[in-house]
């Protein structure tokens, strides 16, 4: 089994400022503390995550581009500020990646594809524009899939991007870059997005953290031609550097319509402690089966949360025929999204997006409508589920990792990634926040990821309870 050296150097992590190894591991909090004392430098700090992000790429191959000049400069005006005692945030000089999908000022993105334009951007998308304002340091572009349509990363602009644990895996996707930047500890904060589990199906692959947002929380301008379920949010090592990375992303852009107008709350809040919390356990997915020893290694987690004074109750998702209403937004996405592309062009495009978009151009207008008032309905419906709980918890996905560069296992038991994502996409239709951590390794050594969800507006409290449950699956 190929692993990245990182599992390694966590073990042996004793003297946070010891060398560029360690460097690479150290959370946001301990560099701001670093920085302030002068014990290193964020130009150190951002050598090191390009360092390790060049060591890794051939192994992983999670980079598309590597910033060393802007990245170095942003580095040394952050050192400026933190030693004039004016940092521009608590996080100003953390090093961080952003995913091939997002807009950034000098840099070409591509969306993962080969039928887009190489030149470079003249403006930063708004959450981009926030991480940027807050003095964080970018470091690198991470890949994936064509458009980001499908929950692997590989394609034909970037290749095939591999799992750290285990270089013949997926990663997941489509943020599966991201997911491997932060495994491997090539910086800090790593930018993903989530139409269908883009940010929590690579998290439970790859053993790190991924924060599906409240939609609406992050600006996601320019809007996702996959509408709204699509959801941008951050991928890290740990939940408080989520949170503290969400802190950075959040806030009103007017570029952005489908935010709207309302105030959501606030992200500053105190510990949450899970005994007596009423919590109903998501165990079945609404499409196909859970692998046995995932479901067993999530139940054990469940275990150790009712041992630790939860409440648990079993409980199942409100709504019929999930997979079938997801499919009306996302299909019908992709085809809005092809027909942007000229005719002579779309033969290289990646072949299973080509079917996905000819299936969504079949929908008629009243199907469409008819989808989106079923997901109001289904919407609605959780909303007061999650009224009668404090949390849902499941699994993070239903399978472990498989081989890359498929779309699904090689079994044969699926056809397409949204039938083994069904603890996923469901959240995108109804729009709650939803976290993945660790909670356990399979057999053959893969990450298994545990969900919690929370209620609309809640993200701090659910990233606050996945930190709580970080320390007790940690024990």
């Amino acid at each position: 089994m190929m692993r990245s050296n990182w599992g390694t150097a966590a073990m042996a992590f004793s003297n946070p400022l010891s060398g560029a190894e360690d460097l690479c591991l150290l959370s946001s909090a301990d560099l701001a503390s670093a920085y302030r004392t002068r014990e290193i430098s964020p130009v150190e700090v951002a050598r090191a995550a390009m360092d390790r992000a060049e060591s890794v790429n051939p192994d992983f191959n999670a980079f598309t581009f590597i910033d060393r000049e802007g990245a170095l400069d942003a580095a040394a005006a952050s050192e400026k500020r933190w030693r004039a005692g004016e940092p521009l945030s608590p996080v100003d000089g953390v090093p961080a990646t952003l995913k091939d999908i997002v807009w950034v000022k000098d840099w070409s993105v591509r969306y993962g594809s080969t039928t887009t334009s190489d030149i470079p951007y003249g403006e930063d998308a708004p959450a981009v524009a926030l991480m940027r304002a807050a003095g964080l340091v970018f470091t690198a572009q991470t890949t994936t899939p064509e458009f980001g349509w499908k929950a692997i990363t590989d394609g034909a602009l970037s290749g095939v991007t591999r799992n750290p644990w285990n270089a013949a895996k997926t990663p997941g996707g489509s943020s599966g870059g991201a997911a491997v930047a932060a495994a491997v500890g090539a910086g800090v904060f790593h930018l993903g997005t989530d139409g269908g589990g883009s940010i929590r199906i690579p998290a439970s692959f790859t053993g790190i953290v991924g924060l599906k947002p409240t939609f609406g929380r992050v600006p996601a301008y320019p809007a996702s031609a996959f509408g709204t379920v699509a959801h941008l949010g951050p991928m890290t090592r740990s939940a408080a550097d989520a949170l503290a990375m969400l802190k950075t992303m959040s806030g009103r852009s007017l570029a952005d319509w489908n935010q709207g107008a309302g105030v959501l709350s606030s992200l500053d809040a105190g510990p949450v402690d899970l005994q007596g919390k009423r919590i109903g356990y998501w165990f079945a997915s609404p499409c196909g089966p859970v692998d046995p020893e995932v479901a067993a290694i999530v139940d054990s987690a469940v275990a150790r949360l009712k041992a630790a004074g939860a409440v648990i109750e079993r409980i199942t998702l409100p709504g019929e025929n999930l997979l079938d209403l997801f499919h009306h937004h996302w299909f019908t996405g992709a085809a809005a999204r092809l027909s942007t592309i000229p005719q002579d062009q779309r033969s290289a495009i990646d072949p299973g997006f080509l079917e996905i978009a000819r299936d969504g151009a079949t929908y008629t207008s009243t199907q469409l409508v008819t989808a989106q008032v079923r997901r109001a309905d289904f919407g609605a419906a959780m909303d007061r589920l999650l009224s009668d709980y404090d949390f849902i918890v499941s699994p993070g996905t239903a399978i472990p990792a498989f081989d890359a560069g498929l779309e699904v296992p090689a079994d044969g038991s699926y056809t397409r990634w949204t039938q083994w994502a069904g603890f996923s996409f469901p959240i995108n239709l109804s729009q709650q926040p939803a976290c993945v951590i660790p909670c356990g390794l399979t057999a053959d050594g893969l990450p298994v990821g545990f969900q919690i969800i929370g209620a609309r507006g809640e993200d701090a409290r659910v990233l606050l309870a996945a930190a709580n449950l970080e320390a007790l699956f940690s024990r």
